[in-house]
């Protein structure tokens, strides 16, 4: 099994592409990182993997790989979508990573792209909604913020001595990193004021603490670590990348409020990775609601259960504290691309192991988490990336 580098990265700004079909956001994304790797052209590449979770719903598209694949000009190739819902960008990595560690690739072009704003709303949250069990959830009218504001009642419930306001620091936290990051669809801060007095949209999740419906397009290419500074003089080391599944019923789980397919995973990627928690230096974590950001920390060791809010209120997760979290805005700022997320999360990694985050760098960085949820914390995706030499 061979080692594995980031060697070209590529984004498109989140926002409302309207006027973009689907095809040309991710061609747009792929060329960007084309360019970012030196000495890789089109030609070179021999594989594609798209992570997209709606195609069929706001495309009317499906076949993904091939029509991808058809419009950079590299039809012939090895190229397929992988749909694991909103993990899907990072689900698509690991396939991509499997076959270049395996030596069934060299060079590998991994794109995120999901388009959700040319639909009706009642579509879109049609679509996300099928990330649940249709059968048990989704005919008895659970829609996936529903699912995630019953985790959130939950969770006040369980931990009296949580507050509106710790839980509003993650949405604060990630407006915060968002104002310096040229890609993000919300570049202003908000405060703990505007969070808790936002309506809610499904008790007690309220406006400002979910993740806004956008449209958007990453890419990384992929090679061998042995060829690597061929292409950049900055490689970045896969170090591991971890899936592990949940029950998709939520009734069903057996501790709800730690998914376990966020700690399976984190356990994976840190033994892979050979690595411990302390070595982590930032998390880009999936903070689609304020809550799941909570238990993401919970469930991957960082904090203990109940404690992710305070220790937010105490600065632990924002840039220079002990774990910086959603450095450039996460899902609730720069925007959330449901199928495209996780290739942005790992483009932001990169970015940060490179030392070009500019005002949003961490300090000395050299070892970063992303971890991508599919489903209410059904599917997880932990990657697990390092500075090169």
């Amino acid at each position: 099994m061979r080692d594995v580098a980031v060697v070209g990265v590529g984004q498109i700004k989140v926002s409302e592409h309207w006027e973009r079909p689907l095809r040309e956001m991710a061609v747009d994304a792929a060329m960007r990182a084309v360019i970012d790797a030196n000495n890789i052209e089109l030609k070179d590449i021999d594989m594609l993997v798209v992570g997209n979770m709606l195609g069929e719903i706001t495309d009317t598209q499906a076949h993904l790989g091939a029509l991808i694949a058809d419009y950079l000009g590299i039809d012939g190739i090895e190229a397929y979508r992988v749909e694991a819902a909103c993990g899907s960008g990072a689900a698509a990595f690991r396939a991509a990573y499997m076959a270049v560690a395996g030596g069934f690739a060299d060079i590998a072009l991994v794109i995120g792209v999901e388009q959700q704003t040319n639909v009706f709303f009642s579509d879109i949250t049609l679509g996300l909604a099928m990330a649940a069990d249709a059968e048990y959830e989704i005919l008895h009218g659970a829609s996936f913020l529903a699912l995630n504001a019953l985790l959130k009642k939950l969770y006040l419930d369980k931990y009296s001595d949580v507050s509106e306001e710790g839980l509003a620091m993650f949405p604060v936290i990630a407006h915060e990193n968002a104002v310096n990051n040229i890609y993000a669809m919300y570049r202003y801060k908000i405060n703990v004021s505007k969070v808790i007095n936002s309506p809610y949209v499904a008790y007690p999740i309220r406006l400002f603490e979910t993740a806004p419906i956008s449209d958007g397009a990453a890419a990384v290419i992929l090679a061998p670590l042995e060829d690597a500074k061929k292409y950049t003089d900055t490689p970045v080391i896969v170090k591991a990348s971890e899936v592990s599944t949940d029950r998709i019923y939520l009734a069903s789980r057996d501790d709800i409020l730690l998914p376990k397919a966020i700690r399976i995973s984190t356990e994976k990627a840190l033994r892979r990775a050979r690595v411990e928690r302390k070595d982590i230096d930032f998390f880009e974590l999936h903070d689609a609601y304020s809550i799941m950001a909570a238990l993401s920390l919970e469930a991957s060791g960082f904090a203990e259960p109940g404690s992710a809010p305070k220790m937010a209120t105490e600065g632990a997760y924002h840039i220079g504290g002990d774990l910086p979290i959603l450095t450039m805005g996460g899902l609730k700022a720069r925007g959330h691309p449901v199928g495209a997320t996780g290739v942005y999360q790992i483009v932001e990694s990169v970015i940060q192991l490179r030392g070009d985050a500019g005002k949003n760098q961490v300090d000395g960085a050299e070892i970063g988490m992303a971890q991508n949820v599919g489903g209410v914390a059904t599917t997880v995706i932990t990657t697990i990336l390092a500075r090169g030499d």
